[in-house]
């Protein structure tokens, strides 16, 4: 795995009251837009806390970053079976993504990609955001599932980005949750940041940053449930934490507390979250335009043995 370089130092005071993203671009030569990314994934800390790009700094501040490693060779394009196009046009390509396939490369990540796939099947995208992420303006996990929009021309990237950032669009995901949550209807308001002993996941933590989940239980059974999920926000793992710290994880997430025997017994290997709707404005006119996605194989299969055994 190619790593990046661990710096730590003092905030010069000449960057006191500057944004992170704007004091990473200039104190190590980083775009504004890498420096933002960074800070999203949460690899920048300050006095022992991750901070947003959004956060201003105070000179004298020890800060902490995770530089990206020196960009190497361009990923070749690889073709990703069972990623359906859904959409396409001038300005954008609504893709319906398998599981195990990430949105774009990464450090570490030798597997399929969206950003790859599009590529080998003759799709041009457009040239903004980092060199890794062009036309990337949201992402899915690779254990994710469905639906991804990504932009063709610099007039969607730049729209696209708007909206998500001020939460126009409409992400609905379906999960399938251990036991029962109750509400059975309910909003979760609950601060996620890095997890205070683990670092490589994240939890429900006082002081992180806002996170919001809309939920409604769709279908119960004996041992899970399946929920309608709306995000306000759109942290990292934010669905597989929230619903761990109700104390019902997403069946088949290990990570966050899933039952291993439920799990296989629903044929179930990783966290099961499905992009089921995406709705956004068309950058070329304002036109409201809507997808949907059936359910893969996998979860298909889990609720039809849920369903056998509620039945019997």
């Amino acid at each position: 795995m190619t790593t990046g370089q661990h710096r730590a130092l003092p905030v010069p005071d000449g960057l006191e009251g500057q944004r992170v993203d704007q004091a990473l671009s200039r104190l190590f030569g980083l775009t504004r837009t890498a420096a933002a990314d960074l800070a999203d994934a949460g690899g920048v800390v300050v006095d022992g806390r991750v901070r947003d790009k959004g956060d201003r700094l105070t000179g004298g501040s020890w800060l902490e970053v995770e530089l990206p490693p020196p960009p190497g060779e361009p990923a070749a394009p690889q073709e990703v079976p069972g990623m359906a196009v859904v959409y396409d046009d001038d300005d954008l390509v609504v893709v319906d993504k398998p599981v195990g396939v990430a949105a774009h490369p990464s450090p570490g990540w030798d597997g399929p990609t969206v950003i790859g796939g599009l590529a080998a099947a003759g799709y041009r995208v457009s040239t903004s955001g980092a060199a890794e992420r062009q036309g990337v303006v949201h992402r899915l996990d690779a254990a994710t599932t469905g639906l991804m929009v990504v932009a063709k021309s610099e007039r969607a990237y730049t729209a696209l980005k708007a909206a998500f950032k001020e939460r126009t669009v409409d992400k609905g995901y379906h999960a399938l949750v251990q036991g029962h949550p109750d509400p059975t209807k309910g909003t979760i308001d609950a601060p996620i940041d890095r997890h205070p002993k683990h670092d490589w996941k994240f939890a429900v933590v006082s002081g992180g940053r806002p996170s919001v989940t809309h939920y409604e239980v769709i279908e119960a059974f004996r041992a899970a449930s399946l929920v309608d999920v709306h995000l306000e926000t759109g942290r990292t793992h934010q669905i597989r934490v929230h619903f761990s710290a109700m104390r019902h994880p997403c069946v088949g997430d290990p990570l966050y507390g899933a039952d291993p025997t439920l799990s296989a017994r629903l044929g179930m290997s990783r966290q099961w979250l499905h992009a089921v709707r995406l709705g956004f404005e068309h950058p070329a006119d304002g036109r409201w335009v809507e997808f949907t996605s059936d359910y893969p194989a996998d979860l298909a299969g889990a609720l039809a043995i849920l369903r056998a055994e509620a039945q019997g």
